[in-house]
């Protein structure tokens, strides 16, 4: 069984594969544009291949090579703050490397599994009565991260319809965990958080909007759903990944708080505030339960302790210059 997993080096993709290596007799292998420090402890157990998904004959080749059975498809521009600012690197990078990735599968291994990863933010401005969300509720998205994963989603379903391809989609909801990059709220306060115990500058986290309401997931539950879709889920069909329970950001930031012996003041940063934020979004899940039997095992509370630690040896290991 071959698997094909882009995205390997990134935060969610890294512990994929640290699941299918671990949990399955899979032969994984993984694309790789730049960096693969998430991965370093998987060498000699994964195929690494290193190239530009953007660059549609080198994906073309890779798929012939590999001729995956299942493929999962991660690889993306996930920074939706970022996204306001370079809207158009956003647009590209999620529709054009899953464009050329379809289209290798569709030419050279048709009848390849394959979940391609979509995101709530498709879903945008949700309004009360929408709530919870499920897999009918209408697009309404409000950043250029939500268009660009919207015109995935929608793209996934054409290649179903048209090709006939057995493509499933992951609309996965927040999720955090060790490792993830400070452009997310959690991983941004833990960050802090782990500088000012080293005294490295005030004992003060700068925060944006605290009031709003998110699913979390830890990360490590989230893949595990990812292939369980991938093997049992219904090829055309959507799936909502997350836990179905809201949380404010007020309550990571307590959390994270509470696991620190330093006094610490908060302080609004405008920068950090975004042009258009939904006050509540969480969602329904029944129908990937239904189907998978998936239910998340790690409280986030260890989610966020696993975050804070890493965080701690991280910012201990880096020269002065590369602290912030």
């Amino acid at each position: 069984m071959r698997v094909l997993l882009t995205g390997i080096a990134g935060f969610a993709g890294s512990f994929l594969a640290d699941y299918l290596v671990r949990e399955t007799d899979a032969e994984v292998h993984g694309v790789v544009h730049r960096h693969d420090h998430r991965i370093a402890h998987l060498a000699g157990r994964v195929h690494l291949h290193r190239g530009d998904l953007r660059n549609a004959l080198w994906v073309s080749e890779v798929v012939q090579e590999i001729l995956p059975d299942y493929t999962l498809h991660l690889a993306a521009w996930s920074d939706v703050g970022g996204s306001w600012r370079q809207p158009w690197t956003t647009y590209e990078l999620n529709i054009q490397c899953q464009l050329n990735l379809l289209e290798a599968l569709r030419r050279w291994q048709p009848a390849c599994r394959t979940i391609v990863v979509s995101s709530n933010e498709i879903y945008g401005l949700v309004e009360p009565g929408d709530l919870p969300i499920d897999e009918s509720t209408p697009f309404r998205p409000n950043s250029p991260y939500g268009v660009s994963k919207l015109a995935q989603d929608m793209m996934a379903l054409q290649y179903f319809n048209s090709h006939q391809m057995p493509i499933v989609r992951a609309r996965s909801f927040n999720h955090l965990g060790p490792g993830q990059a400070d452009d997310f709220a959690a991983s941004a306060f833990a960050r802090q958080i782990a500088e000012i115990e080293l005294g490295l500058h005030e004992p003060v986290v700068h925060v944006g909007n605290l009031s709003t309401e998110r699913d979390f997931t830890d990360v490590r539950d989230v893949v595990r759903a990812y292939w369980l879709l991938a093997q049992h889920g219904e090829t055309g069909a959507c799936y909502n990944v997350g836990s179905g329970q809201p949380r404010t950001i007020r309550w990571l930031l307590d959390t994270l708080l509470d696991l620190t012996d330093i006094p610490i003041d908060v302080a609004i940063d405008p920068a950090r505030l975004r042009p258009s934020d939904v006050p509540v979004s969480y969602c329904d899940n029944q129908r990937l339960v239904a189907a998978t039997g998936w239910q998340p095992e790690i409280d986030l509370r260890t989610s966020l302790k696993d975050l804070l630690d890493t965080w701690r040896k991280q910012v201990s290991k880096q020269e002065p210059n590369e602290r912030k």
